[in-house]
């Protein structure tokens, strides 16, 4: 067991993909606390969908595949935040509209290049096993600026996220805040794409998060187990990787979703015994009475 611990320790680029998908855990686990608060899963699935003309434009002109994926994604979700104002209008459904225009728009970019699938495929499934040096040391870096920003915010964030108008009428800035955390999910998933890949990253950002939710109704215990969860899911999801010779981005969230379902099952609170007990307690009274 020792052995199987320590083993790919060894090589230098097990070590890295480590680093990175630990840091990405952790980073997802927090600032998908504030997500899942606001009940705005769906806008981890359109920016990253939303990232892939950026991407296609950026490999069109040989350019930075992430830092493309980055603009076009944060341009989506500013229009998005900028849109969903108009209160006669849902939040999801203009995500839906920019969603699927974002995603259509890649696709037309993406058929004008020939061979694009091979050098894209690392984008739509993640190479955390290829990450360098730098890699780490931009993660690290850029997980410790958004973590900051969420924390700093948090208070506002939950307002806004618990009743908007409520949190307008009190004079907090919503749309600014609506932008903040806009941003903050873009760059978060941004972050995520070499570990998970475009396809799987809306997983590490919603379900360590959900998990937590179902463990406690503090928040700042909530975020504290969300990036634990996040984190630990990540590095046993590489491990997993190692020993099977799997994909690893699928393993991580594999890994985290068999953590979800054993919170739901156990929770002590809100787990799946819980549940039975409330809903057989009533049953219990009737008969007796």
């Amino acid at each position: 067991m020792i052995d199987f611990l320590l083993a790919p320790w060894e090589l230098p680029f097990m070590q890295r993909a480590f680093a990175v998908a630990t840091i990405t855990g952790l980073v997802c686990g927090v600032v998908g606390v504030y997500v899942v608060l606001r009940g705005l899963a769906f806008i981890g699935e359109a920016v990253s969908h939303s990232a892939f003309p950026g991407v296609t434009l950026a490999y069109a002109f040989q350019g930075n595949l992430l830092l493309g994926g980055a603009l076009a994604g944060l341009t989506t979700s500013l229009l998005i935040a900028l849109v969903s104002q108009n209160r006669r209008l849902k939040e999801d459904t203009v995500i839906g509209v920019f969603f699927s225009c974002a995603f259509g728009l890649g696709l037309v970019l993406a058929s004008t290049q020939e061979g694009w699938s091979t050098d894209l495929s690392s984008f739509l499934f993640g190479q955390v096993l290829a990450v360098g040096p730098e890699d780490v040391w931009t993660a690290a870096g850029f997980g410790a600026v958004l973590v900051a920003v969420v924390l700093l915010l948090s208070r506002p964030l939950v307002a806004v996220s618990l009743d908007r108008e409520t949190a307008r009428a009190a004079g907090l800035p919503v749309l600014r805040l609506d932008l903040t955390l806009y941003a903050v999910v873009t760059a978060t998933i941004v972050m995520s794409l070499e570990a998970v890949g475009n396809i799987l990253v809306l997983s590490l950002l919603i379900t360590p998060a959900a998990a937590a939710r179902m463990l406690t109704e503090r928040l700042w215990t909530m975020t504290l187990l969300a990036s634990l969860i996040g984190g630990t899911g990540a590095l046993a999801g590489l491990y997993v990787s190692y020993a099977y010779d799997l994909a690893a981005g699928g393993c991580i969230v594999c890994v985290l979703t068999l953590l979800f379902t054993a919170t739901w099952c156990l929770a002590p609170r809100h787990g799946l015994p819980s549940r039975l007990r409330r809903r057989t307690r009533p049953a219990l009274a009737s008969e007796a009475a």
